[in-house]
């Protein structure tokens, strides 16, 4: 075997060792399928494709963008324990944020029974993370 095929081969399983060991459960973690569309991800819109969205669509991209800056500043708490706690409310809030624009937008009376029990679950949950955070972070 020739230099480069072997470096090529080690680069690769050092590559899989890494995001297995890493991020095992988020490799494992996929959508189903009916939840897959041909938009391009989140990370990888561009504005332009943004206006060609339906007002749900555009509210739910929204929603995401207010989360994930939450969710990352919660994660980089020095305490991985407050880290995951204030990471996990920022989370929430998304997850209510997607919820409440499914109660605007939605038709379907079961998806929109399941956006209010999310929100209540979750506001419940934010409270309970809030009091711990009080408590443990310094």
């Amino acid at each position: 075997m020739n230099i480069v095929l072997k470096f090529a081969v080690a680069a690769a399983a050092v590559s899989i060792s890494f995001s297995v060991s890493i991020a095992p459960a988020a490799a494992q973690m996929t959508i189903p399928d009916g939840c897959k569309s041909e938009m391009h991800a989140a990370g990888d819109m561009k504005m332009a494709e943004m206006g060609q969205m339906a007002d749900h669509q555009k509210a739910m991209m929204e929603s995401m963008q207010k989360m994930h800056p939450a969710m990352m500043q919660g994660m980089m708490a020095k305490d991985p324990d407050v880290a995951f706690v204030c990471g996990m409310i920022g989370h929430h809030m998304g997850a209510i944020s997607m919820s409440e624009v499914e109660l605007k937008y939605g038709d379907d009376e079961q998806a929109k029974t399941m956006a209010k029990n999310i929100i209540d679950a979750q506001k419940k949950e934010i409270e309970e993370m809030t009091k711990w955070v009080n408590e443990h972070a310094k």
